[in-house]
């Protein structure tokens, strides 16, 4: 039984060793790339709470070198300071808009709630939601828009760059390119038609308008957690093309500022990951904890090296990917290994429980 725990283990990590080489490979990251024309964008941002954000993002759009856009905030009853930051930009900018919620519709999460409002109110040819915490330079208009044009892409999402100051956030953050880059070649989320194949990250989402009207996504998943994976999903279903990317260094993000934030935001949607499966996600996490041990006792010293060499590798592969330090996610490993296990014990006990939070609010 042993051999075969070990076996099993060296084929987990060969596999999650060649996905995160096929990512370098055939690098998933956003190009810098000139659009046709200037079509009318609509940048969307839902917000609640966002008082410590929503300035930085409604600065940096007004900065932006492509300057065809509407932007539109969806306050979501704050309690904060939000609307009146809002204000102040849209009394100098007539680009800007506010919209206060009326309340929860009945049936709705927040934030899909929040997206669908906002699209009613948009009148672009493109569609863009972009998350309060998101922060965006010169240029990545541009390149997202050719890269829709070019592919004939219904959806493009973007991971941005992840900044993290804390240990805690050093430790949790890159869990999700972790699992993402080395479960997932990023090339496939355009050139297969697998709604399996699919990925997508709600702080950057770009829809070309009529399909988005034709789909209504964000109805479709009103009722559901995870809405960004489950909307790419759809759009493969419905024979859309779309593709998932990790961003260059004109869109970054501070997820979660600590640890809690971190664990509790992370339990949400590690599942999804996984197709949904809490087991699938057990499993991941136990092969590639204790898997090292099966092929210690299980097989000959060598394949144990062979094994390290991977487990090396794969962080490699995805350090070049997501741009962060190599040497920093090496020395982090087993701590955010950990952790890992954290999230899925909470995701579990959370959809056990019917019971997530989050931004003040019961979502389940």
């Amino acid at each position: 039984m042993l051999m075969i725990l070990a076996y099993i283990t060296l084929v987990f990590f060969g596999i999650r060793f060649l996905v995160a080489l096929s990512n370098v490979l055939f690098s998933p990251v956003l190009k810098t790339q000139k659009q046709d024309g200037e079509p009318l964008v609509s940048v969307l941002i839902p917000a609640r709470n966002e008082e410590h954000n929503i300035g930085n993002i409604l600065n940096d759009l007004q900065k932006q070198s492509y300057q065809h856009i509407e932007v539109i905030v969806f306050n979501d009853q704050s309690t904060d300071r939000t609307t009146e930051i809002v204000g102040a930009f849209a009394k100098t900018d007539e680009r800007f808009q506010l919209i206060n919620s009326k309340g929860l519709s009945e049936g709705w999460l927040g934030k899909s709630n929040a997206c669908f409002q906002l699209a009613t109110k948009a009148t672009g040819e493109y569609f863009l939601f972009l998350d309060a915490d998101v922060r965006v330079e010169s240029g990545l208009f541009e390149s997202a828009l050719a890269q829709m044009q070019n592919h004939g892409l219904k959806l493009l999402s973007i991971f941005p760059k992840q900044e993290m100051i804390t240990i805690a956030e050093k430790i949790t953050v890159p869990v999700m390119n972790s699992i993402l880059l080395s479960l997932l070649p990023m090339v496939l989320t355009r050139e297969s038609s697998r709604p399996s194949l699919a990925a997508a990250n709600g702080q950057f989402m770009l829809f070309e308008k009529e399909t988005y009207q034709k789909l209504q996504p964000h109805e479709k998943v009103k009722t559901l957690l995870v809405e960004d994976i489950l909307i790419a999903r759809l759009y493969k279903k419905s024979e859309q093309k779309m593709q998932c990317m990790t961003g260059n260094e004109t869109i970054r993000c501070r997820m979660y500022q600590n640890l809690n934030e971190s664990l509790n935001g992370f339990a949400r949607s590690v599942a999804e990951f996984f197709g949904g499966s809490h087991l699938a996600a057990f499993l991941y996490w136990l092969f590639g904890t204790f898997g090292v041990f099966a092929m210690l006792f299980g097989l000959p010293t060598v394949f144990t090296f062979v094994t390290l060499a991977l487990m090396t590798g794969i962080i490699l592969f995805i350090s070049v990917s997501s741009r962060q330090p190599f040497w920093q996610n090496l020395l982090l490993a087993i701590p955010r290994q950990l952790l890992l296990g954290v999230i899925v014990f909470l995701s579990f006990r959370n959809k056990k429980l019917k019971k997530t939070k989050w931004k003040g609010r019961n979502i389940s």
